[in-house]
């Protein structure tokens, strides 16, 4: 045995279940760190990595517990020491085995009782913390927590051609990691002609870290502005000044207009689903003729077909619905219609009939009495949007339908009730053309400034939209990455804000992405800080994890159960993982490892950190940031 190897060697197995062994430590090194050529080594502790000699395999296992036990005297020996009544002992869980100068994942044999176990060297502690291969394209997410010194490299294929999960409470670091792990990719190739063509990075920001805090300002958050595009999606009084696009199928689909209206099931979705199937709606609302066409054959429902519950107002409520949202404006001589059949269309309470200066309704000289009212009407509906004639044709529908007793107006009702402010929000936030978004590397979707509402179905629309195109095309050589930070705001398992059927279909949504896309280069990445609150089936198709402090005990039980790769020692950790640190585990690693993140740029950094109150209480940060623009304009 030589020198080093002697200095090494540490104990031998004693006993061995399965990948559970324990190793009886020497009594000579139960010291913290042992000394060698006038260096200190440090010597086992929890954590920490051994190796067993068996043969000319060299097994390697984690220190997952240390205990003490007496050893009781004997007739044949008495102790000359109280050190020797105590056997250390080491509880070790096996990981792997080296195997020449690289280190394998995994259980290749047992040790036996009386192997030999060892410190690792630096060389062969570099193989166990090696997770690339010599020909794989790297990059350096941080460093080993305990060996400040030794660089994490991880595979940008292993890594990025995979579902990442980030979880950690808030103020532990993981707006940081997800900044950090982007800025790090695409700087790396942001240059390169083949990946500005066949890459591309969506990020669902809900809090508007990942861009400046206001418009105008210079906004290089992960990357150079120049490279990346900012939607600041707002449903507030002035809207968005740049919405983002989708197509004409997108806001066509009946499931689209269900979810955005909040349809029960057994009515109101059907009847969503009537209104945009309708040929004749359909045809008649592209024409200004066919419009006019459409409020003449409205009106002649509502007082030629009355009801026993007939309202007397109903011809005023629709003319009033039709005239919101400016198109009063699009159609001359409205409002002088509207004043016309409110003077003088009344409504016969007792007998259930309309009449116009004495012209009855179920007589035969009432309708063209009707017609020759509205052909005064000239409306223009060329420059309205899509979002708006679909609006019209659920109106039109709903009078239809209630009138001809298609449809019961207590069931449809609630539709109505939602569908102006649903409208007047999709319309602050989404654009419907067959343009594209402008191409870019990494686009950031703020819905910081969006209502609750539009937070839950925005992502969904957006994300679902991207993974359809992408699923219907077989392209290869094209990658999405769909990054999600706060993430419990869509795929929370438990809402009672919402209707069962609207969570199933949120929920089936992402979990077809992250069981299917793979197969057509659709990836996401996740950030929450409740991963007890998003689906399981969701956190347990992840490949990689990167796992910040967890307090919450339903989150670390989350974690554990749906996370196989972690070891005792690494779950134990997370409660107490500081600022910055994370364990990383997952394909991309071979074994959990607690790593501190590196340091991005200043101006790359995300808008999320936490106040300094005291400065902020006693002006100090005001002063630091005069003297720096005082500082910038010299």
């Amino acid at each position: 045995m030589s020198t080093l190897d002697s200095i090494l060697k540490i104990g031998a197995v004693v006993s061995v279940r399965g990948r559970s062994v324990e190793i009886k430590v020497d009594s000579a090194k139960n010291a913290s760190h042992l000394l060698y050529k006038g260096e200190l080594l440090k010597n086992v502790s929890v954590g920490s990595y051994i190796k067993i000699a068996k043969g000319f395999t060299h097994l390697v296992g984690k220190i997952e517990g240390e205990f003490v036990t007496e050893v009781k005297p004997s007739d044949f020996r008495t102790y000359t020491s109280e050190q020797e009544k105590i056997k250390r002992l080491l509880q070790i869980s096996l990981i792997g085995f080296l195997e020449g100068n690289v280190f394998k994942q995994g259980v290749k044999e047992l040790p036996l009782v009386d192997n030999e176990a060892y410190l690792l060297t630096q060389d062969e502690f570099n193989f166990v913390h090696k997770f690339v291969k010599d020909d794989e394209e790297t990059f350096i997410l941080g460093s080993l927590a305990q060996e400040k010194g030794k660089a994490i490299e991880l595979s940008i294929d292993r890594l990025l051609a995979s579902h990442i999960g980030i979880f950690g409470n808030t103020g532990s670091g993981k707006s940081y990691t997800l900044a950090k792990l982007y800025h790090e990719i695409l700087c790396k190739y942001k240059d390169e002609p083949a990946f500005q063509e066949n890459a591309r990075f969506l990020l669902i920001d809900f809090n508007g870290e990942y861009m400046s805090p206001e418009d105008g300002q210079p906004d290089d958050v992960i990357i150079a502005s120049k490279y990346k595009q900012v939607y600041r999606l707002s449903t507030g009084k002035s809207g968005s000044k740049k919405k983002y696009r989708l197509p004409n199928k997108v806001i066509n689909d009946e499931q689209f207009w269900s979810l955005i209206l909040h349809c029960t099931e057994k009515t109101q979705s059907p009847f969503i689903s009537r209104t945009l199937k309708s040929e004749f709606l359909e045809n008649n609302i592209q024409t200004n003729e066919g419009f006019q066409k459409l409020i003449a054959v409205t009106l002649e429902h509502i007082t030629t077909k009355v009801s026993q519950n007939q309202e007397k107002n109903l011809v005023l409520t629709f003319l009033e619905e039709l005239a919101k949202f400016g198109m009063a404006d699009k159609i001359n001589n409205f409002k002088a219609f509207y004043r016309d059949l409110r003077t003088n269309l009344q409504f016969h309470s007792k007998d259930k009939y309309f009449y116009y200066n004495g012209v009855i309704s179920t007589t035969a000289e009432f309708l063209p009495l009707l017609r020759e009212k509205v052909n005064v009407l000239e409306p223009d509906i060329s420059g309205l949007s899509v979002i708006q004639k679909i609006r019209l044709k659920i109106i039109f529908n709903f009078y239809y339908e209630i009138q001809n007793g298609f449809a019961n107006k207590e069931h449809i009702g609630p539709v109505m009730g939602r569908l102006d402010d649903r409208i007047n929000d999709l319309e602050k936030v989404i654009e419907i053309t067959q343009e594209k978004n402008e191409p870019c590397i990494l686009s950031v979707v703020s819905l910081k400034d969006v209502n609750i509402q539009m937070r839950k179905i925005l992502p969904m629309v957006i994300c679902k939209h991207l993974y359809e195109e992408k699923k219907s095309k077989i392209e290869r050589d094209k990658f999405l990455n769909i990054i999600i930070d706060e993430a419990h705001n869509i795929l929370s398992f438990n809402s009672d804000r919402e209707s069962e059927t609207w969570k199933d279909y949120r929920l089936e949504a992402f979990e077809e992405i992250i069981k299917e896309g793979r197969k057509f280069g659709v990836f996401l990445t996740i950030a929450s800080q409740r991963p007890s609150d998003i689906s399981s089936t969701i956190i347990s198709q992840l490949h990689n994890y990167l796992l910040h402090r967890l307090i919450n005990n339903k989150d670390i039980e989350a974690v554990e159960k749906t996370i196989s790769y972690l070891d005792k020692v690494s779950f134990d950790s997370l409660p107490i993982l500081p600022q910055g640190s994370c364990i990383l585990a997952g394909i991309s690693a071979q074994l959990p490892v607690i790593i501190e993140v590196g340091t991005i740029p200043d101006e790359n950094k995300p808008f999320n950190e936490t106040m300094i109150l005291t400065k902020h209480w006693r002006g100090e940060l005001k002063a630091d940031d005069d003297q720096a623009e005082a500082a910038a304009t010299l």
